[in-house]
């Protein structure tokens, strides 16, 4: 396949991915933001969120911050605020903060160094816990342990899961479309001897 075509399909293929921005901050007190579809949960106990960091070529204010802070943030995006979390992307320059150029507001909470976005309406705070570099591709997994949880207690069902349709959260697929869900079932935890007969 050409090169663009290519790319638009693997880019897409694993389906919806969560939408997310990190948030971070220099030792010198520069707020950074990025958009990040590669969030993954790894574990709850410890609860541990890793995300995907693309190669060190040229400047990573996401990665150079956090590798020197210890902090970050990951602040899910709504149906409110999705053009202005896209154009995060763009390459700024250090000294102009994402937070600023896309109207967004950094949000500080209980003495944590990095910021929170604001508008976001389910938002973790992390400490660094582990990077691995994956040779295959240069990239590396971003391994954090989560210290804080911060959304509003309406966003949450009785089992004390999140609600992202109630919350708003979108969700991505390739790098340049956001969609919005919809429930279809909650199914039961599987025992062995319940699965239906099919």
């Amino acid at each position: 396949m050409d090169m663009v075509p290519r790319l638009s399909l693997i880019n897409s293929i694993t389906g919806y991915k969560p939408g997310n921005l990190i948030g971070t901050k220099s030792e010198t007190g520069a707020t950074n933001l990025a958009i990040f579809s590669s969030v993954v949960h790894l574990g709850s106990d410890p609860a541990l969120i890793a995300f995907i960091m693309r190669p060190m070529v040229g400047e990573r204010h996401t990665m150079e911050n956090i590798l020197s802070t210890g902090f970050y943030t990951i602040n899910h995006i709504n149906t409110s605020i999705i053009e202005r979390a896209h154009f995060t992307s763009a390459d700024f320059p250090r000294d102009l903060s994402e937070f600023d150029r896309c109207k967004l507001t950094p949000q500080y909470i209980k003495s944590f160094y990095a910021p929170y976005v604001a508008e976001s309406r389910i938002k973790i705070g992390m400490s660094l816990a582990e990077t691995i570099p994956l040779k295959i591709n240069n990239t590396i997994m971003v391994i954090g342990s989560v210290e804080h949880i911060i959304l509003d207690g309406s966003f949450q069902k009785e089992d004390c899961s999140i609600d992202p349709i109630a919350a708003g959260t979108v969700c991505i697929s390739g790098i340049d479309t956001y969609y919005k869900t919809e429930k279809l079932v909650t199914l039961p935890f599987v025992r062995s001897d319940e699965v239906p007969a099919f």
